[in-house]
């Protein structure tokens, strides 16, 4: 697996990385000792950039990672985030803290749950709308001299803000949602972050699984999952309707000898060596085949045939509800 840089402050990850969200919550029941053996396997494969953040299972995701990385920690790149305000109490209830006393605590948390002493990469996960954006990366750049973190993000954040928080203090990466059927960043934040010399971290390369072909219809979800009640485009009109799209990445896929999904991360990766996504699974024999989409090279033509067969205008259903969406600085 290629190295590349990402951003401009030295850090150095992975080609591709992991997301790892869906091994403790949202995407159908947890089987942690899967989930163990596909981060072990993701480092056997030279995948060392792991993302998690503490909403995620609202702190079992961390202690998954930390759990299973404790003996092998100096040769993980760990990106983790604050900002998510969950509890286990209710974990239905979501709220957004960027005060800096909630930094400073969020991430003393996230290192305990870890077990590691410091965190490569600190995302602020979502844009606190009541406190301004320089107090927030403020705190973050005191973790920073601290020791307890080395490089910042931010993730789902706008030019204006990006730019902000960057004059505070050098910003390493942002982490937006792209793929071939959420294009949106290339108008104004892809420009913004390479004038900035900001790594981009594409989550959900894959469409949250939809591109790979596998999701035709809720019946292919598992019971536990809930991509059907918190993703408009999965509703059963809006899959019916996208169906179409993923046909045409399939049929493009067989052309070129691979799967959809390994298509759709082709295409990612074919966006620029400062583009690092981050598909996420938590099962062996996906990450194989993610894994393998880095050794596929497309063509200028091919990268356009496969944006003219899945038009951003043709997509069905907004990539959150309403109420995530104006949860998202834009």
């Amino acid at each position: 697996m290629q190295k590349v840089k990402l951003g401009s402050q030295g850090a150095v990850v992975s080609r591709m990385g992991l997301g790892c969200m869906g091994m403790s919550e949202f995407y159908g029941a947890r089987d942690d000792a899967e989930s163990a053996a596909t981060l072990l396997r993701a480092l056997d494969l030279g995948i060392d950039f792991f993302d998690t953040a503490d909403a995620y299972g609202i702190g079992d995701n961390e202690e998954l990672i930390g759990r299973t990385f404790r003996d092998r920690r100096d040769e993980v790149f760990l990106a983790t985030k604050f900002g998510n305000v969950r509890s286990k109490d209710d974990p239905s209830a979501w709220s957004v803290s960027g005060r800096p006393e909630y930094v400073k605590a969020a991430c003393d948390a996230s290192l305990k749950r870890l077990g590691f002493d410091h965190i490569d990469l600190y995302y602020q996960h979502r844009v606190d709308f009541d406190v301004p954006i320089e107090e927030t990366v403020g705190a973050m750049a005191d973790l920073v001299r601290e020791g307890k973190v080395k490089y910042l993000g931010l993730s789902e954040a706008s030019p204006a803000t990006i730019r902000r928080a960057h004059a505070v203090h050098p910003i390493t990466a942002l982490q937006t949602e792209y793929s071939l059927w959420t294009r949106e960043v290339e108008a104004e934040i892809l420009p913004a972050v390479r004038e900035l010399g900001i790594g981009f971290v594409p989550y959900s390369p894959l469409g949250r699984g939809f591109l790979t072909g596998a999701i035709t219809a809720p019946s292919d979800l598992d019971p536990t999952d809930s991509r059907a009640s918190r993703y408009p485009r999965f509703t059963p009109e809006a899959l019916l309707a996208n169906r179409v799209l993923v046909d045409r990445v399939r049929a493009i896929a067989a052309r070129k000898g691979c799967t959809a999904g390994q298509l759709a991360l082709a295409w990612v990766l074919a966006k620029g060596d400062d583009v690092v996504p981050i598909p996420g699974t938590k099962r062996r024999k996906y990450l194989d085949e993610n894994a393998a989409a880095a050794s596929l090279t497309l063509t200028p033509a091919e990268v356009a045939e496969l944006e003219a067969a899945v038009p951003p205008e043709e997509v069905a259903g907004e990539r959150y509800t309403q109420a995530n969406l104006d949860r998202i600085d834009r």
